[in-house]
């Protein structure tokens, strides 16, 4: 019985005596190195495989009896169809006067995969197969742990330029595809001490050691560069892409890890956000805009908790008869020392965060908790214009709260949405699904700062708008510009075959607001000329002309220097 308990044991036993030589093997030690048990006696064994466990088997008994220490050790077998691993324990014992070794082995296959695929997870991107973060950053440790001086390397921050549109357009799946070519071509020519590493959706890490200095460096991303700019093939589709790259050298830019990624880090979003496509290394200016960059943010946040929002108006003008058409909510930001701070400063920066959906309707609270003064300043016929960025002209979900928030107040058919023309062009799901909701409510549509973004007369004539602004720099001086002059009159006449009201931005002279009479049929005009833009606690009731609104500003137009007429965002108006 005992006998047969051993042989059916589920793990492998075997014993050996002194000279290596098998005295017993199970069942399951046979099935180990899949070969029958009186294989193991044999002088020469059927296979090579089997030769070469069993010699080293017979090495490993020899060298514990005689040093009469416990082991354990995984033994991985492979028979040329699987791999296997076993734990294997193997024990030195003396029964009578024999000295044997008693080995006992388990079948930890399915546990080692399991903790194979763990680590793979844990240290290896499974899209790109790359290492993660952690394990370049283990490797910068050790350079840098080393403490020579003379052991320089280069990080390189590689940001892919506009993923989210590629993803956008072809899909994910491309986008996937997109990614795992983009990790080919970047390893392509790297040396066995480089390191390439995938740390999220779109963004890669470069180690390159050693080097020796930043021109060697310059010259090898340049090479790179060029090779990215190459169109990718995929699935029938020819994908161009480019790389934002920003780097920090070891030592002259940190001595640590962290520091080293967040000065590559703020180079790669310096040259983001201006050319794109290129290399920057880090320099210690950067560090100053990104510390006054992170004091904006950290204020901006709080001025949203804080509501220090505020809101300025600019009437648009009927130029014919001096009335008020309507006017445009203009958002300002007051600083804690109360100084009111331009959208150019803030803007931007609440489109990238992704505060500019509450920004926008914190500006509709402002408008409504003033409506009274509104009304009783400039007429309770006047539309409101709210301002909405491109970015949240093509988000359903923004836009669909907002058009509930709009209903909310009582009265939709007051306001007027101002998108810019982008919105149609590039998010065809605007046009299609968000702008039926707000033309449900009666609320008006607005295309604002026409003819500086996708602008075409072909496009114009797609578009269902209500309202269309034109941007300024063709108004400016048009009574000496004739090209200027012949766009005018094409926008004009498109504009009132669709139906579409027509606006006149940046009035700022005498001589412009002349022309527009004279030259144009253009009826209404927004800018300097008639009104700057004018805050809640300094609206008066008062006349519903644009001359004595004019007249009554006229005192602070003078005592001020009148600034020149910004816009913010790029062009876009707030």
């Amino acid at each position: 019985m005992l006998r047969e308990i051993v042989r059916l044991l589920p793990a492998a036993v075997t014993v050996q005596d002194r000279n290596g030589d098998f005295l017993l093997v199970n069942d399951a030690a046979a099935a180990q190195f899949s070969a029958p048990p009186e294989d193991f006696g044999s002088m020469t064994p059927p296979s090579d495989f089997l030769t070469q466990a069993l010699n080293h088997r017979r090495e490993t008994a020899l060298d514990l009896l005689q040093s009469g220490r416990c082991a354990t050790f995984e033994e991985r077998v492979s028979d040329g169809v699987a791999n296997r691993v076993f734990l294997t324990s193997h024990r030195p014992v003396n029964i009578g006067d024999q000295a044997l070794l008693l080995s006992s082995a388990s079948d930890i296959s399915r546990q080692k995969a399991l903790a194979d695929e763990l680590f793979r997870r844990a240290y290896y991107d499974e899209l790109t197969d790359l290492p993660t973060r952690r394990v370049i950053e283990k490797h910068a440790g050790d350079i840098i742990a080393r403490n020579d001086a003379a052991d320089r390397f280069a990080l390189a921050f590689l940001d892919i330029d506009n993923f989210k549109h590629i993803n956008d357009y072809y899909g994910h799946p491309i986008g996937d595809s997109l990614l795992v070519e983009f990790a080919k071509r970047l390893g392509l020519d790297l040396r066995q001490s480089d390191m390439l590493s995938r740390i999220s959706g779109d963004e890669f890490l470069l180690l390159l050691h050693p080097v020796q200095n930043q021109q060697e460096v310059a010259e090898y991303l340049d090479l790179l560069l060029q090779r990215l700019r190459a169109p990718f093939f995929i699935d029938g589709s020819e994908v161009f892409a480019s790389a934002s790259i920003g780097v920090s050298l070891y030592p002259e830019h940190g001595h640590s890890y962290g520091i080293l990624g967040q000065n590559a880090d703020i180079a790669m979003y310096k040259v983001k956000n201006q050319t794109k496509g290129a290399a920057v290394f880090f320099d210690s200016s950067m560090e100053s805009e990104a510390l006054a960059r992170m004091a904006t943010e950290q204020a901006l946040r709080l001025a949203i908790i804080d509501k220090r929002f505020c809101c300025a108006f600019q009437p648009k003008v009927d130029i014919r008869s001096h009335e008020i058409k309507g006017i445009e909510a203009l958002v300002r930001l007051r600083d804690d020392n109360g100084v009111i701070q331009a959208p150019g400063t803030f803007i931007n920066l609440a489109v990238e965060l992704g505060l500019i959906d509450e920004l926008t309707h914190l500006v509709l609270a402002e408008i409504m908790k003033s409506i009274d003064l509104i009304d009783e300043t400039f007429g309770a016929g006047a539309t409101i214009s709210i301002n909405v960025a491109a970015k949240q002209a093509g988000n359903a979900e923004f836009m669909t709260a907002f058009a509930r928030a709009i209903e909310d107040t009582g009265c939709p058919t007051r306001f007027m949405v101002e998108v810019t023309e982008d919105a149609f062009v590039a998010k065809s799901e605007f046009q299609q699904d968000i702008l039926p909701m707000f033309r449900k409510l009666g609320v008006g549509i607005s295309i604002d700062d026409f003819g500086v973004g996708y602008s075409s007369l072909s496009a114009l004539a797609d578009i269902t708008a209500d309202e269309i602004k034109i941007d300024r720099s063709f108004i400016t001086d048009i009574h000496k510009r004739p090209r200027s002059q012949g766009i005018l009159r094409a926008i004009e006449s498109l504009s009132e075959a669709l139906g579409m009201t027509v606006i006149a931005e940046g009035v700022e002279t005498h001589e412009e607001l002349t022309y527009l009479q004279g030259a144009t049929r253009i009826r209404y005009a927004q800018g300097y000329y008639f009104s700057k833009p004018i805050f809640l606690e300094e609206l008066q009731p008062q006349a519903r002309h644009s001359t004595e609104v004019r007249n009554a500003l006229a005192t602070r137009a003078t005592e001020e220097a009148r600034p020149a007429y910004t816009r913010a965002g790029g062009g876009r108006g707030y």
